[in-house]
């Protein structure tokens, strides 16, 4: 399927996107080289989607189906303590979640997709995503029309999984990764001598009280057949030995699989702070800081990639997984939210360091199982009946 050249080529770019790791927003050299790349194989390029994204098409020139492929470009704001001959270039930077590998498949599958082109009918729109870290570069791009013109049908993209054989290829149909919800909370109380606390109303001690209780959230009003979680993630208040201070900030942080959870916890969050503040005499404050919904891969492509990997005997195993793989969040949940998909995942072997580790990287041998599946994916779609 793949060249021995385009192979290289493409280890070769992973190494170098791996010594130069940009973070979110700030992908400016990596969109530059993938822009530069994709021209030179003849697609048509639009760049600075949401701010760094790169947008390419190949246009058959035939009618059919618009098919996205889609890869993040960006890395973490982690010192790298690997000691492999590709190792960050960048002090505090690294590609710890393997968003270097996830680009140079992408670019794999997009020379064999070129050369296929003849054999294709439709569109093919390859996504290079900004921001996937925590800035929702997904919901960005699509709120500048990445899914429009020529509007998107069908949308695809993998994540690589430690933990997991080298190259095995699987899909969790529905529910596949966490959502993510965000929340900054302030209690205000009234500040008081650390000698005299019945004449203050204690921020520490309700925030002590929200913590315990939120726990309780989870055990008895979400379904025990769903997932979720809440972690309070920081607690700041008080500066001084003797006083109680009059306010107290926590930052929540929310798991959800699916809508259903994701609507029970967070007003169950919100009513469990309000009944303690109101018992206690005290305000608060409550801002989202950031949302990210549950990843549902739509239950027909789920079983179709499946099909489609295990009949082009892509991978060293193929196969359906019932458990969630991670509650991890990942924003390609925003575009499956509007058309229908599936992210899959490879295994990147169970020697791995886990993803956002400093010793992590992604591996190599894997980069012709992803982009061989996103072929496959393409060609199933949009293959003339010729080609089948």
């Amino acid at each position: 399927m793949f060249e021995r050249d385009d192979i290289k080529a493409a280890i070769e770019l992973r190494h170098d996107l791996h010594r130069h790791p940009e973070l979110r927003y700030q992908e400016f050299r990596t969109a530059e080289r993938v822009a530069t790349l994709l021209k030179q194989k003849g697609y048509q390029v639009t760049t600075g989607v949401a701010g760094t994204g790169v947008v390419a098409l190949l246009d058959t020139g035939r009618p059919g189906p618009v098919v996205a492929l889609r890869a993040d470009m960006d890395a973490l704001p982690i010192m790298e303590v690997s000691s492999h001959d590709h190792v960050s270039e960048i002090p505090g930077v690294m590609h710890a979640c393997g968003h270097d590998g996830h680009t140079a498949a992408l670019m794999l599958a997009a020379d064999a997709l070129m050369r296929r082109r003849d054999q294709l009918c439709g569109t093919v729109k390859l996504i290079f995503q900004p921001a996937e870290e925590g800035g929702n570069g997904a919901d960005r791009m699509i709120q500048e029309g990445v899914l429009d013109n020529p509007a998107v049908d069908y949308i695809f993209g993998f994540h690589n999984r430690p933990g997991f054989e080298i190259g095995e290829v699987f899909v969790k149909s529905g529910p596949a990764m966490g959502g993510n919800d965000t929340f900054e909370l302030t209690l205000h109380g009234h500040s008081g001598h650390a000698a005299m606390p019945h004449l203050a109303v204690d921020p520490i001690y309700l925030g002590g009280c929200i913590i315990q209780q939120l726990q309780g959230v989870v055990a008895r009003n979400k379904s025990p057949l769903h997932s979720g979680v809440i972690t309070v993630s920081t607690f700041h208040a008080g500066e001084a030995a003797n006083v109680i201070p009059a306010s107290a900030q926590l930052t929540l942080n929310i798991r959800s699989d699916r809508d259903a959870s994701r609507q029970v916890l967070i007003q169950q969050m919100q009513a469990t702070i309000e009944g303690l503040c109101s018992a206690a005499g005290a305000t608060y404050t409550l801002t989202p800081i950031r949302q990210i919904p549950p990843l549902v891969n739509d239950a027909h492509w789920s079983q179709r990639v499946v099909e489609i990997a295990s009949q082009r005997g892509l991978g060293t195993r193929v196969r359906a997984i019932d458990e969630m793989p991670t509650m991890g969040a990942e924003d390609f949940a925003f575009y499956l939210k509007r058309i229908p998909g599936c992210f899959f995942f490879v295994g990147n072997g169970t020697e791995s360091a886990y993803l956002h580790n400093d010793r992590y990287d992604f591996n190599d041998d894997i980069l012709e199982v992803a982009a061989g599946v996103h072929v496959a994916i393409v060609d199933e779609i949009l293959g003339l009946p010729s080609s089948q």
